[in-house]
């Protein structure tokens, strides 16, 4: 286990859980209420958090989450969800490369935009099979 900066980057304080995105890069963590030290309504998208790594059944969870002082003074505003629009197709058929981290961000989001009621784990099951996917065709870089 290992003590880590971070930032959060995506929390519902009604159903208890998000996610942060280590300062060290890798894997965003998983994050329960039931292991946050603070006030869950202080832990917002951006918030800072020091934080133990621990592997949880489902990957990366985060544990004795603590509050640093750089916090955001308002929670910021959702943009609305908008439809996917596929963009124009590449002449020569290649297309960008995500890196992972940057692929499990955007279905982090979809995901939440789509089905506000998915539980963490089930959303930390989807991200886990679309990056192999993802991978095995070279859509991101692993």
């Amino acid at each position: 286990m290992s003590v880590v900066t971070g930032r959060i980057i995506r929390f519902d304080e009604f159903r208890g859980y998000g996610f942060v995105a280590p300062d060290t890069g890798g894997e965003d963590v998983f994050v329960h209420v039931n292991d946050v030290q603070a006030d869950k309504r202080l832990i917002v998208p951006g918030a800072f958090v020091e934080f133990t790594v621990e592997e949880g059944e489902r990957g990366l969870k985060a544990s004795h989450v603590r509050l640093l002082d750089r916090v955001p003074s308002a929670r910021p505003a959702e943009p609305p969800a908008e439809p996917y629009t596929p963009g124009p197709p590449h002449e020569d058929g290649d297309c960008d490369v995500l890196s992972a981290k940057e692929f499990t961000d955007e279905v982090t989001e979809l995901l939440l935009g789509a089905a506000p009621t998915m539980t963490a784990e089930q959303i930390l099951l989807i991200r886990q099979r679309l990056v192999r996917l993802a991978a095995n065709h070279g859509w991101v870089e692993v």
